[in-house]
C-alpha cells in the first residue's frame, strides 16, 4: 500500500476558501541564511577595544611603574597629601587622619597595576617563545649546513688523495733519475718507453 499524500487542509473564511500553509521545515514563511554572504555583526553588551592597543598601553604603564621617576613622584604626591591635609585650614582639608581616602586611591592603584604588570609580562612570554622558536630553528639551519659543509670536505679529501701531487711527481722523478744513474755506471742504459704508473694532469704540467 502507497502511502496517501497529505493534502493541505482548507478552511472557511469569510471572503471564501483560501488554503493553509503546512507547518514544519517546508515552511515558506521562515527566514533562510544564504552560505555566500557573510553573517552580519552581532551587537554586543561589553565594549570593543582593539587588544594590541590595550598591550601596547598596559606595557607602557607598566615600564613606568617600574623605574625609579614613578616612586619618586608618587612619594611627592603622599607627602604632599599628608602635609596639606595636616596643616591646611579646616574647611580646605579633603581627607582627614586617618587619611582613608589615600588609602583607596593606593589600593586602587595598586588593583589596577597588578593585572596591568600581569599583562605586560605575559606579552613578553609570548614574544620570548617567539624568539626562542625563531632561535631554535636557525640553529637547526646552522647544524644542518654545518653537516652538509662537513660532507662536502671530506669527499674534497678523499678526492684530494687520489690526486698526484707535485711532491710525488718530484719524487718519482728523482727516483726515475737515479735508477738512470745507476744503470750508466753499469755500463748499460736502456730507457723505459713508458711507465704505466706515470700520472698525467695538471700537476705534471706544472712541473
Amino acid at each position: 500500500m502507497t502511502p496517501e499524500r497529505e493534502t493541505p487542509s482548507r478552511e472557511r473564511t469569510p471572503s471564501g476558501t483560501r488554503e493553509r500553509t503546512p507547518s514544519g521545515a517546508t515552511a515558506a514563511g521562515r527566514p533562510r541564511t544564504r552560505l555566500d554572504q557573510p553573517r552580519s555583526p552581532r551587537r554586543r553588551l561589553l565594549p570593543e577595544w582593539d587588544p594590541e592597543a590595550f598591550g601596547r598601553l598596559s606595557e607602557r604603564i607598566a615600564r613606568f611603574l617600574g623605574t625609579g621617576r614613578f616612586i619618586v613622584w608618587m612619594t611627592v604626591v603622599i607627602i604632599a597629601w599628608v602635609l596639606w591635609n595636616i596643616f591646611a585650614p579646616g574647611p580646605l582639608r579633603f581627607d582627614n587622619y586617618p587619611f582613608i581616602f589615600l588609602t583607596l586611591m593606593l589600593s586602587l592603584q595598586a588593583s589596577y597595576a597588578a593585572p596591568l604588570i600581569l599583562l605586560a609580562q605575559n606579552r613578553q612570554d609570548d614574544r620570548d617563545r617567539v624568539n626562542l622558536e625563531q632561535d631554535r630553528k636557525q640553529n637547526e639551519r646552522s647544524i644542518a649546513d654545518t653537516e652538509y659543509l662537513t660532507r662536502e670536505i671530506a669527499s674534497l679529501r678523499i678526492g684530494l688523495g687520489e690526486v698526484a701531487t707535485r711532491d710525488w711527481i718530484r719524487s718519482e722523478l728523482q727516483d726515475l733519475m737515479k735508477e738512470l744513474e745507476a744503470r750508466q755506471h753499469d755500463g748499460h742504459v736502456t730507457f723505459p718507453t713508458e711507465r704505466s704508473d706515470r700520472p698525467s694532469g695538471r700537476d705534471v704540467e706544472d712541473r
